[in-house]
């Protein structure tokens, strides 16, 4: 499946559900479930590899990891690529097709720096993204105000903002990631429409059922999969270290 299909399937109202996998086996199985397309998440990416999240893990082995889930599944494959690694545009969209994948998340968090990016300088990487990519590569543009923000209607502004500007400079989607209240989601897919706008499931916020219904047209489930695959793992080792078989 090419880009230009993954692109037709973010549709506002019914979205495009993504179960983040983390290496070949867990793809598989989100294909086998009848999804239509397999999304990475780097935090558990990172973490099966031994690092941490925030771009700590070399950039060779989550490009070697990619690489061996877009080969795994016949699926379109869009990878979390975090702020990028530090690559050029260039060598980023090269990287990303050497791999076989077709999409990628591209954060405005400044690993390096600390805190966010300048919109001026996140809109031209991604500007020079889709130049290099062409129309090659679906860009999901992240939005990570509301990750540190203690009111999120404070920071509602400054996330429009932004996503407008990453939409003009070529995103396809945009990503307030961590954006919890339905009222505040409800608000920003209005602000940036007809953009599609990615959204994260959060305990407390909107399901998928009120997802849909605020016009979202991607949902993410992002380490959700792997903390409750990790969480069952742990318990089992638990009761095997009691003296009882856990299966």
């Amino acid at each position: 499946m090419t880009a230009a299909r993954l692109r037709e399937l973010h549709v506002a109202g019914t979205p495009l559900l993504l179960p983040n996998a983390w290496d070949a086996d867990s793809a598989r199985l989100v294909e086998a479930a009848g999804f239509p397309v397999v999304a990475t998440s780097s935090f558990a990416i990172a973490k099966a590899l031994g690092y941490d999240d925030g771009e700590a893990a070399p950039v060779e082995e989550m490009f070697a990891a990619a690489t061996r889930i877009a080969r795994a599944v016949s699926v379109p494959v869009t990878v979390d690529v975090e702020s990028g690694y530090g690559l050029e545009a260039g060598d980023l969209a090269a990287r990303l097709a050497e791999a076989g994948t077709v999409g990628c998340n591209y954060e405005d968090t400044d690993h390096v720096a600390g805190g966010l990016r300048s919109l001026e300088t996140q809109a031209d990487q991604i500007a020079k993204l889709r130049e290099a990519a062409g129309d090659a590569l679906v860009i999901n543009a992240r939005v990570d105000v509301f990750v540190s923000a203690s009111d999120e209607r404070a920071v509602l502004d400054e996330a429009i903002v932004r996503a407008k500007a990453y939409f003009e400079a070529g995103a396809d989607c945009v990503y307030p990631i961590l954006a919890k209240s339905p009222e505040v989601l409800g608000d920003f897919v209005k602000a940036v429409a007809p953009g599609a706008v990615n959204a994260m499931p959060l305990p407390g916020g909107p399901d998928l059922s009120a997802l849909a219904t605020l016009g979202v047209a991607r949902i993410s489930l992002g380490t959700g999969l792997w903390k409750s695959v990790r969480a069952d793992l742990r318990a089992k080792l638990t009761e095997l270290a009691a003296g009882k078989l856990p299966y």
